[in-house]
C-alpha cells in the first residue's frame, strides 16, 4: 500500500483492500474516505467490504465516489468528512489523484490559499495545475 502524506490531517493512496485497514489503524488513521465508484475496474474490492473492515476497527468510513469531474456536493461531502475526523484521514481512489484533487477543492472552497494547497500536493507528488483555476475561483468565493 503506497500512502502519500499531504499534511498531518490527510494522506492519499491507490485502492486499498479490506485487509489494509488493520495497517491503517495501526498507523493512527481514524477515518477512511473512498473516492472510487464500485465496479470501476474488475477485481476491485467492494466499498461495503472496506467500510465493514473500517467500522470493525473503529475507523470512520465515508464513500464519496467520483467518476468524472467534481460536483459541489462531492466537494462539500469531502469537507464534511475531513472536518468530522478527529485525527489523520486516508482518502483513496484508483491512483490517489482523484482523492488529492477532491481534498484540494475542499480546502479551496473552505478558503485555503491555492498556492499552499498546490505546494502540499506537489510535495506529495501530485500536479494540480489542471484544476488551479478552479482552486483560485473556489478560494476567492469562500
Amino acid at each position: 500500500m503506497q500512502i502519500r502524506r499531504i499534511d498531518d490531517h490527510i494522506s492519499v493512496s491507490p485502492q486499498i483492500d479490506p485487509a489494509d485497514v488493520t495497517d491503517l489503524a495501526a498507523r493512527g488513521f481514524v477515518a477512511v474516505i473512498n473516492n472510487r465508484p464500485d465496479g470501476e475496474e474488475a477485481g476491485q474490492p467492494d466499498s461495503d467490504a472496506v467500510a465493514q473492515a473500517a467500522e470493525t476497527l473503529g475507523l470512520a468510513y465515508t464513500a464519496i465516489p467520483v467518476a468524472q469531474g467534481f460536483s459541489h456536493a462531492q466537494i462539500d461531502a469531502m469537507r464534511a468528512a475531513l472536518d468530522e475526523a478527529e485525527g489523520p484521514v486516508l482518502a483513496f481512489c484508483r491512483s490517489g489523484t482523484r482523492s488529492c484533487n477532491l481534498w484540494a477543492l475542499a480546502e479551496a472552497k473552505a478558503g485555503a490559499d491555492p498556492e499552499e494547497i498546490t505546494a502540499k500536493a506537489r510535495a506529495a507528488g501530485y500536479d494540480l495545475s489542471g484544476i488551479r483555476p478552479l482552486l483560485d475561483a473556489l478560494s476567492a468565493g469562500a
